[in-house]
């Protein structure tokens, strides 16, 4: 047998027994548990409230999940408050375990039940509390009663004087609101008159607002630029034709009567006033649609007038939204209308004029939203009345808007197929005797373009 005097290592386990013997220093335990903990996918957590939703990392236990939805929505103390979790979220243990739609966390064993091998969880909140309060409007800025003020004087052709001084506000007046609480912040360029009357000295200013902080100050406004840029920013009106179908020859008057928060802005042939929100027309109609005007001495097919609605209460995307209204392209849309145009009962002559009025209004845009109004709509803004009884109304108010390619995306589920499917005819509140000839009809069209 033969013996060697050097010994080895090779044939003991390397892993096992004899690594128990290596010293670990504290530094890389702890280097070796944050790599675990890295490698180791975060579980998150998405509380829901009615319509609202946010986004958490997972609590531990269930006394930190109440924590965290009490913090979010801050229910008063004697509100109902309850945690639950739908089947679909919660772990395939416990989903197994329900027959209904949700788990209702009510401990600590619930809650880790739930959250047993899932990676992420939705837990909804069950209150009568109100949702999460918005936050508080920033206070009101402080009141100006003093300004500091530079005057640029022409004494005489050539010379010129700067003068500055401080206006300051008679009894303490807040000088950056007018007198109904407008807040007036900004440039302002005029025209400046002071007058001298022995020791009395006024001062009177009329001027216009300038946006653009940039204006050199040599910049002077024509007034008839500020005209027009008035007119531009004039609201759109309501363009309303009248039509008039009798029977035989017969006298009648027809009364317009606007909503306070309109106002009527022309009339054709020229309508007798009767107040502020009225005005009457005295016609003979004959028939086959001729209108006698006796107070212009005018024959006409129709009658004409236009409406203005107050600003405050125009809002396109709450006129037409997709919930009430739909949406097309301008090639689409043309036909589309035409289409429905012949189930409301309009001849080829009526439907063609319609268009040709206000094909040019269409074609501004690319893209169209519309709606038509119900009778009850048209009325509460404003009302016919007319001194022959029967009469058979037509009213027909289209609103539309122009839509750009991104806003079209919102009326996916409103577009050209669901509108022909609509029975324009039960919204309109068409009737078959509008075809009658027997019968005192009266059509009327309107159009409102919102902008």
């Amino acid at each position: 047998m033969f013996y060697s005097r050097r010994s080895t290592s090779a044939s003991l386990p390397s892993q096992s027994f004899w690594g128990k013997f290596k010293k670990k220093d504290k530094e890389s335990e702890f280097r070796e548990r944050q790599a675990q903990m890295a490698l180791a996918r975060q579980r998150l957590l998405t509380l829901a409230y009615e319509d609202m939703e946010t986004v958490r990392v997972l609590p531990n236990s269930f006394p930190e999940l109440e924590a965290v939805a009490r913090d979010w929505t801050k229910p008063p103390p004697d509100a109902i408050f309850g945690l639950r979790v739908p089947v679909e979220f919660a772990s395939l243990h416990a989903s197994r375990l329900v027959s209904g739609p949700y788990i209702y966390l009510t401990g600590e064993d619930s809650y880790q039940i739930a959250i047993m091998g899932v990676q992420g969880l939705r837990v909804e909140i069950v209150s009568d509390a109100p949702p999460p309060p918005d936050e508080p409007p920033p206070p009101p800025p402080p009141p100006v009663t003093e300004m500091p003020a530079t005057f640029n004087l022409e004494l005489v052709p050539g010379q010129h004087v700067v003068l500055e001084t401080t206006v300051a506000s008679a009894d303490d007046v807040d000088m950056a609101r007018m007198e109904d609480g407008t807040v007036v912040d900004g440039q302002f360029w005029g025209k400046l008159n002071i007058v001298h009357d022995g020791d009395t000295h006024t001062v009177d200013f009329t001027g216009t607002r300038i946006v653009n902080p940039d204006v050199p100050p040599d910049m002077l406004f024509d007034s008839r630029v500020m005209s027009k840029l008035t007119t531009a920013a004039k609201p759109s009106s309501v363009k309303c034709h009248l039509s008039i179908l009798s029977p035989a020859q017969q006298y009648c008057d027809v009364i317009l009567s606007v909503n306070p928060l309109w106002r009527l802005e022309l009339t054709w042939p020229p309508a007798q006033p009767v107040n502020e929100t009225k005005v009457k027309y005295f016609l003979r109609v004959h028939p086959g649609g001729a209108l006698e005007h006796f107070e212009s001495e005018m024959v006409t097919t129709s009658l004409y007038y236009e409406a203005v609605p107050d600003p405050a209460m125009v809002d396109p995307n709450d006129f037409i939204a997709p919930r009430n209204g739909y949406a097309m392209s301008f090639r689409d849309f043309v036909p589309h209308l035409m289409s429905v145009l012949d189930q409301l009962g309009m001849s080829m002559h009526a439907r063609t004029n319609f268009i040709n009025n206000n094909i040019s209004a269409f074609s501004a845009h690319k893209n169209i939203a519309y709606r038509f109004l119900s009778p009850s709509k048209i009325a509460a803004a404003i009302d016919i009345s007319v001194t022959s009884d029967p009469c058979v109304f037509t009213r027909l108010f289209l609103i539309f808007r122009g839509l750009s390619d991104d806003d079209v995306g919102l009326f996916a589920g409103a577009g050209e197929k669901e509108a022909n499917s609509v029975n324009w005819r039960e919204i309109v509140g068409w009737s078959e005797n509008s075809k009658d000839t027997t019968q005192f009809r009266l059509l009327e069209t309107s159009v409102f373009e919102v902008s």
